[in-house]
């Protein structure tokens, strides 16, 4: 992997990547560099077939406490509408491969919008969640009305932006925007379990769940369930279909291989 700036990305274990957000001083306030670089990470594992998951992090204490506020105090309207930032945000939205986000301390602003923009979500007992930019005199950029409202309701999303307020990780549970909860020194290595787990599974069968669980918040239930379905014909003519099935009924493990 090429030495980052503001990022740390490492191979822990076989088919997985870890991103480690490494803006301390700033609580990882997310810059535009920090964004180019993760946007970048992704992209280099597209099309790398021993890449099959990816855990992002920002450590035990804070994951992203919010956008970079002195680069966004240099934009006027011009600049925010020629902005770089939201080609980042594409770029991270529409990412094939599974992301595991392992989220302790502050996940605000735009912290919360780039846990949102992850598959799956563990959090350490001391998260907190948030959309506070109303108390800048803006609202969140990058996403963070349209995932909100889709995963806790009309009413609570409106209750986070408009007031600025934060939730917990229990409550973040309860409303939907987190999977599981540990203590903080256990969050990044739950994150990395679960990357793992799914590392094993038939690729392109991974690929297209994703693909069809996420079109679930653009488009009608028809047309979901027709992706689904053509999606479910495709794998019919897999070899991991075939060997998955093979495999369940000689009662061994399954040897995937993406084909």
């Amino acid at each position: 992997m090429p030495d980052y700036q503001d990022i740390l990305v490492t191979a822990p274990d076989s088919g997985v990547i870890t991103i480690t957000l490494n803006r301390p001083e700033a609580r990882n306030a997310l810059c535009n560099n920090l964004l180019r670089e993760i946007a970048e990470t992704l992209d280099s594992t597209i099309n790398d077939d021993s890449i099959k998951a990816v855990v992002i992090t920002g450590g035990e204490h804070v994951f992203a406490a919010g956008a970079d506020i002195k680069e966004m105090a240099e934009l006027d309207a011009v600049g925010v509408m020629n902005d770089i930032r939201p080609s980042y945000w594409r770029r991270i939205a529409q990412y094939p491969k599974p992301i595991i986000a392992a989220v302790n301390g502050f996940a605000l602003g735009g912290g919360c919008e780039l846990m949102m923009h992850c598959d799956i979500v563990i959090a350490g007992d001391n998260a907190q969640f948030g959309q506070p930019e109303i108390n800048l005199g803006i609202i969140p950029g990058a996403g963070g009305t349209q995932r909100l409202l889709r995963t806790v309701g009309k009413s609570m999303a409106m209750q986070l932006v408009l007031s600025g307020e934060f939730i917990n990780a229990e409550q973040a549970r309860d409303f939907g925007l987190v999977s599981e909860i540990t203590i903080p020194e256990m969050s990044y290595n739950r994150a990395l379990k679960l990357a793992k787990n799914i590392a094993r599974k038939p690729p392109l069968a991974v690929r297209l769940a994703k693909e069809s669980l996420l079109k679930a918040y653009e488009t009608t239930l028809e047309t979901g369930l027709n992706l689904e379905r053509k999606s479910f014909t495709l794998l019919a003519a897999t070899e991991d279909r075939n060997e998955g099935i093979a495999a369940f009924m000689e009662k061994r493990r399954p040897d995937f291989r993406g084909k």
